[in-house]
């Protein structure tokens, strides 16, 4: 009997020390530090999405299971189509100008004497700080059809004046026009940061290989600003996507829905026509095109990193 008691007594310690190495990690650690917010994460994100892909699948009044019925009705819809091929238009268009306006002013910044950066990076992030329904509204009293300031630019100079929300294709340049503006200092100071990273001596040594600044900017800072670029432009395609405020204020979807995107097109839908289960299968619809976008992206962000 004294030798089990001894035995088991052993074993106890043993299992102890176990426990007290398992939490002395590092990786334990970090995980026991952020368990806080993967909760909160679960609690505000991933119950909501589950809970909409319970509600895609029941019928108008909630009451009947109806499987992928949403997803067929919609995809015999002509307007659903629609706002397919403008949320694709509105959210690649607006990233890729985004990009290339960050990157230009980014570099435009990053030249400036370390005294006056400070000063215009302030100046140039104030689209970024503005709550983006504040800024839209006050775009949209510039695009307004009767006291327009760009119409009343234009009939000074003697050219005719711009239906800005009221024709469809300069309403859907308006809306593009104005997330460019919100979004564009966030790539901005993005790139600013990642510009700051890259060794002057690379310049120095393609300088006195002779390179031109065409072939600085393609062979030192692109590579070396790829895995930012890439996640900058994923954040903002997501965000992009997902965008409701500058179009429901700015245009409401009109005219004629022709500016309706995935997020304002379900609110529609689901709030103001009632059926709110054909509105959450508007908007889990753009789930796969972001799902897509990501894997390419971070794919290929792992792949070059791996390689690195």
């Amino acid at each position: 009997m004294a030798e089990v008691t001894l035995q088991s007594g052993a074993k106890a310690p043993k299992r102890r020390n176990g426990l007290v190495r398992v939490l002395q990690r590092k990786s334990t650690i970090a995980f026991l530090m952020t368990l806080p917010l993967i909760l909160l994460i679960g609690l505000l994100v991933l119950y909501p999405a589950g809970f909409a892909v319970h509600l895609a699948t029941l019928n108008k009044g909630m009451t009947r299971f109806v499987g992928f019925g949403n997803f067929e009705f919609l995809f015999g819809r002509e307007t659903f189509w629609m706002v397919v091929k403008q949320s694709c238009i509105f959210a690649i268009t607006a990233v890729i100008f985004k990009a290339l306006i960050g990157f230009i002013v980014a570099h435009f910044v990053h030249n400036i004497p370390a005294k006056g950066q400070r000063k215009w990076r302030g100046m140039l992030l104030v689209p970024w700080v503005i709550p983006p329904a504040m800024s839209t509204l006050a775009w949209l009293w510039l695009f307004d059809p009767s006291y327009s300031a760009f119409n009343w630019v234009l009939a000074a100079l003697g050219a005719d004046t711009i239906p800005w929300t009221g024709d469809p294709y300069w309403a859907r340049f308006s809306v593009i026009l104005v997330n460019i503006w919100i979004g564009a200092p966030f790539f901005m100071i993005m790139y600013l940061a990642a510009l700051k990273s890259v060794p002057d001596q690379l310049y120095e040594a393609a300088l006195i290989d002779g390179a031109n600044w065409w072939q600085r900017i393609w062979y030192i800072t692109l590579p070396m600003m790829r895995n930012i670029i890439a996640i900058t432009a994923l954040f903002s395609l997501i965000v992009t996507f997902a965008n409701f405020d500058i179009v429901r204020i700015l245009t409401a979807g009109g005219p004629l829905d022709k500016t309706h995107v995935f997020a304002t097109w379900a609110f529609v839908v689901g709030i103001e026509s009632g059926d709110i289960p054909l509105g959450a299968s508007v908007s889990l619809f753009m789930m796969p095109f972001l799902a897509i976008a990501a894997v390419i992206i971070l794919r290929d962000v792992t792949r070059r990193g791996n390689e690195a």
